[in-house]
């Protein structure tokens, strides 16, 4: 793929890094001179200036992307940013950084984001998820479809133990994508059993979240 990320400081060029490993090729875009350092980063494309204006977005012919990455320190930035590539250059996937927790409201699809990534949030829930045990941790939010990632830790009474998934009728807009169990990740098969202990990660809206507790016997008073 051919992605563009602005903001070029430690977060950026990070992310510029590991991508550039998985062989996709990446823009930088930075606004700070100073954070401009070519050696850094060799294999990528480099481009100083400010990504929210749109001649600089047009020159760097940002509707040849197929993925935005907002990730500069500026919340403000990384909106207006989404919101250009979305609506004036039809990029398919917007990624945004969020700097400020308080502004993850606004980091949606209206702005043009497909997924808000807040770091406070993605620690809490990897601290959620090591400790609770029969609960819908949430792992991340998928804003353009209205879902989110989430993961249950079945106990290991669970009285589903021996069930297969396909006896397990789920909400019809939860699916269940993985199950962890030990140190092996299963994509999930209609006749595979699900055990006590098992992780198992769902791409579900928000509105079935009670719907997974209540089949999974997760319910509390």
């Amino acid at each position: 793929m051919r992605v563009a990320i602005a903001g070029a400081g430690a977060v950026g060029r990070s992310i510029a890094r590991e991508l550039l490993r998985n062989d996709h090729e990446v823009m930088l875009i930075e606004r700070q001179l100073g954070h401009v350092d070519v050696a850094a980063v060799p294999q990528a494309i480099w481009v100083h200036g400010d990504a929210c204006e749109l001649s600089l977005l047009e020159t760097a012919r940002l509707e040849t992307y197929e993925v935005v990455i907002a990730a500069t320190g500026d919340d403000k930035a990384n909106l207006v940013l989404s919101l250009l590539g979305k609506t004036e250059f039809g990029v398919r996937r917007v990624v945004a950084r969020v700097n400020d927790p308080r502004n993850e409201w606004l980091f949606d699809e209206s702005w043009g984001v497909d997924v808000a990534v807040s770091t406070p949030r993605i620690l809490a829930s990897l601290v959620e998820e090591a400790v609770t045990v029969g609960d819908v941790v949430q792992l991340m939010t998928l804003r353009k479809g209205q879902a989110n990632l989430v993961e249950i830790t079945l106990p290991d009474d669970t009285a589903l133990a021996g069930k297969p998934v396909r006896k397990v009728k789920l909400p019809r807009d939860a699916a269940l994508v993985t199950i962890l169990r030990g140190g092996r990740v299963i994509v999930p098969q209609p006749d595979d059993p699900i055990e006590g202990g098992d992780e198992l990660l769902f791409v579900a809206s928000v509105e079935v979240e009670d719907e997974l507790r209540e089949i999974f016997g997760l319910m509390t008073n």
